[in-house]
C-alpha cells in the first residue's frame, strides 16, 4: 500500500458517502467541536474507502478508540514524601475487521492465538498532522494483522473439528453519538502531599508496623470512538482515590499486611483527615492484633462474609462464569453455557451488573461509565432472577441465543475487548438484621457440632480458573478473619487463612443475607487489561466453607532495631 495513493481518492462507493455524511452531521450536532475526534473521523473515513477498493480481503468493519489520561500522585511514609508522579498521555486501539461478520479475523479457532492490536501512543497535543498520520500507520499495521490472521482462520477450518457455538463473530448495533466535556483534573499536590505527610506520621505510634504507606491518586479518563457504522462518541470521568496500608513480619515468617481504601470519582469526594486518621488507627491496630493472633488451622464449616467480602466473593466465582465469550470459547470450562432458564442461585438471590449506578448508599462506585469500548450504551443487565440464570454479559461478540451486546464490552488502552463485568449488585429476599444472620450462624454451627464458625470481616482479593485445563476452582485473600464460638466465648482473630473452593458446590451453600448492603471498589484483570469494577453486596451466610493455610516466608523480621526518631526512641 503505497503512502502516495492514499491521498488520491476523492470518490466513494454510495455506501461509504452515507456513512461519511452521517459522521459530518454527527460533528456538526456537536456544539464544540473536537480537534482528536475530527481528526479521527476523517481519518476513518478516508482509510476505510480506500482499503474497501485495494484490500483484498476488504474490511467490512473499522473502529478508532483514543483513551486520554491524566494522573496524578503522591505517596508517602512516617512523616515524609516518599514519591510524586504526573502523568498524560493519548493510546490509539484500532479495530479491523475482514471478512464478514459470520467469520472474520476475530474468529476463536483452538490453537490459534487470538487478534492481538497492540495499542499505539499518540500525541495528547491536538496536532491534526501528526495524530492523522500516527492513525494511517496503525490502520496499515492492524490491516495487515487482520488480513493474514483471516488467512490462517479459514486454514484451519479445513483440518479442526466445527464449533459447537457456530454463531456469527460480530454483531450489528446501533450507531451511537455523543459528546460530554472532558473530566478535568483537579489536583493540589502541595496540599496533598502535606496531607499525606501529616497522616503517614500517624504509624510512628504503633511499633509493630514494619512498612506503613499512604498514598493518594486521581485520574481523568477521556475515551473517543468512532466507527464505520456512524458512532461518535467522547465520554469521559475522573478517579479519585486514597490508600492506607501497613505490613509486618512475625518471628515465624509470617508475613502480614491490612489495608483501607477509599475510591470517589474526583478528589474532592475523598474523606476528609479525621476519617482518614480513623482508618489508619483500625489499620495499624488490626495489624498489631495480627501479629499476636493464632495461625488458622484448615477447616470446613459455616461461615458469614462480610458485605464487602461478599462482594470479591462473587465477582470471583460467579461474575468471570457470566462473561459472554467465555460461553463460546471451548477452552474454558462453560459453567453455566448450558444453564440459561435454570436455577444457579439460591431463589432469594438476583445478580444485576448496572453500569449506570453511580452511587449507593452514598458510596461512589468504581464500575460505571456511560458507553463501553465498542460504542455500546451501559444499561443494567440482570443476569440472575429469583436464583434463574436469564443472560451473560455481552459484547459485540454474539453467542449462541444472544446475538447483540448489553453494553459490557470493555478493555484496558492497549487490549482487545471482551465481555467484562462492571457494578456486581447481590439483591437478596432473604434478608435478616445482622445481629440475626449472627444468631443463625451460632445455631448452624451448633446444628454441625462444629467447634466454631468463621467470620470474614475483609477480604484482600481473590482469583479464580475459569478454563478446562485448569482446576475449575477459586481463591478468595482474606484479611480479617474471626472464630465466632457457639458457647459464648468471644470471638478469636486468626491469621494465615485463605478460602477455598469450587464455584457449583459454593452457590448451594449460601443460606441467608443481611439487610445492609456494602460496596467494594476495585480493578479486575483478565484477557482484556485491567478494568474498574464494583461488588455491592449485603452480608452472607453460608452452611459450608473450605479454609487452608497460607504460605509462608522463610525470613525473618529484621535483626537490628528500629532507629530513634526526633524526640526519643519509638
Amino acid at each position: 500500500m503505497a503512502q502516495t495513493d492514499h491521498r488520491r481518492y476523492g470518490c466513494y462507493p454510495e455506501h461509504l458517502s452515507r456513512f461519511i455524511l452521517l459522521l459530518s452531521l454527527a460533528s456538526l450536532a456537536c456544539a464544540q467541536p473536537s480537534v482528536l475526534l475530527d481528526a479521527m473521523s476523517q481519518e476513518l473515513g478516508r482509510n476505510f474507502g480506500v482499503l474497501k477498493q485495494k484490500g483484498d480481503p476488504a474490511p467490512y468493519f473499522m473502529s478508532y478508540e483514543v483513551t486520554e489520561q491524566e494522573y496524578r500522585s503522591v505517596s508517602g511514609s512516617l512523616g515524609a514524601v516518599a514519591s510524586t508522579n504526573v502523568r498524560k498521555s493519548r493510546v490509539l486501539d484500532i479495530c479491523v475487521r475482514v471478512g464478514s461478520p459470520q467469520l472474520d479475523n476475530y474468529h476463536r479457532v483452538r490453537g490459534v492465538g487470538g487478534q492481538v492490536t497492540p495499542g499505539a501512543p499518540i500525541t495528547f497535543e491536538d496536532n491534526v498532522n501528526s495524530i492523522k498520520r500516527r492513525i494511517w500507520l496503525e490502520t496499515d499495521r492492524a490491516y495487515r494483522t487482520a488480513a493474514e490472521r483471516l488467512i490462517r482462520i479459514n486454514t484451519n477450518s479445513q483440518v479442526r473439528v466445527a464449533d459447537a457455538d457456530a454463531s456469527a463473530d460480530f454483531s450489528s448495533e446501533e450507531a451511537n453519538t455523543g459528546r460530554q466535556a472532558p473530566p478535568k483534573l483537579k489536583f493540589d499536590e502541595a496540599a496533598w502531599s502535606e496531607r499525606v505527610r501529616k497522616l503517614s506520621a500517624r504509624f510512628l505510634n504503633y511499633p509493630g508496623v514494619l512498612t506503613s504507606r499512604v498514598a493518594v491518586s486521581a485520574q481523568s479518563d477521556t475515551r473517543y470512538l468512532v466507527d464505520t457504522e456512524g458512532s461518535r462518541i467522547e465520554h469521559g470521568r475522573g478517579f479519585a482515590r486514597v490508600a492506607v496500608s501497613a505490613s509486618a513480619k512475625d518471628d515465624d515468617g509470617t508475613e502480614l499486611s491490612t489495608f483501607e481504601t477509599f475510591d470517589a470519582v474526583e478528589g474532592s469526594g475523598l474523606p476528609k483527615d479525621e476519617a482518614l486518621e480513623t482508618a489508619i488507627d483500625r489499620v495499624a491496630k488490626d495489624l498489631t492484633a495480627l501479629l499476636h493472633a493464632r495461625e488458622a488451622e484448615p477447616f470446613v464449616g459455616p461461615a458469614i462474609f462480610s458485605g464487602r467480602a461478599a462482594g470479591v466473593f462473587f465477582h470471583e466465582i460467579f461474575g468471570h462464569r457470566v462473561e459472554g465469550h467465555r460461553q463460546k470459547d471451548e477452552s474454558e470450562g462453560q459453567t453455566f453455557t448450558k444453564s440459561v432458564g435454570t436455577k444457579v442461585l439460591p431463589d432469594f438471590l438476583s445478580v444485576v451488573f448496572d453500569p449506570t449506578r453511580r452511587k449507593i448508599a452514598g458510596v461512589d462506585l468504581n464500575g460505571w461509565y456511560d458507553y463501553d469500548d465498542e460504542g455500546a450504551k451501559a444499561r443494567p443487565v440482570t443476569v440472575v432472577a429469583k436464583g434463574v440464570l436469564k443472560t451473560f454479559l455481552m459484547s459485540r461478540s454474539p453467542i449462541q441465543g444472544f446475538d447483540h451486546s448489553n453494553g459490557h464490552g470493555r478493555r484496558q488502552p492497549g487490549y482487545e475487548v471482551v465481555s467484562r463485568q462492571s457494578n456486581l449488585l447481590v439483591e437478596s429476599s432473604n434478608a435478616v438484621p445482622e445481629d440475626r444472620l449472627r444468631q443463625m450462624l451460632v445455631a448452624e454451627v451448633k446444628r454441625q457440632n462444629k467447634p466454631y464458625g468463621l467470620y470474614f470481616r475483609d477480604i484482600t482479593g481473590g482469583f479464580t480458573t475459569t478454563g478446562r485445563s485448569g482446576l475449575q476452582a477459586f481463591k478468595v485473600i482474606p484479611v480479617i478473619v474471626y472464630r465466632v464460638y457457639a458457647d459464648g466465648r468471644p470471638d478469636e482473630l486468626v491469621r494465615g487463612a485463605d478460602i477455598v473452593g469450587t464455584p457449583l458446590a459454593s452457590f448451594s451453600k449460601i443460606m441467608a443475607t443481611s439487610d445492609k448492603p456494602e460496596v467494594f471498589n476495585g480493578y479486575c484483570g483478565a484477557e482484556s487489561g485491567s478494568v474498574p469494577v464494583s461488588a455491592v453486596s449485603p452480608a452472607i451466610l453460608v452452611s459450608e466453607i473450605e479454609i487452608e493455610k497460607k504460605a509462608k516466608a522463610n525470613d525473618r523480621p529484621p535483626l537490628l532495631p528500629e532507629p530513634p526518631t526526633a524526640g526519643g526512641v519509638r
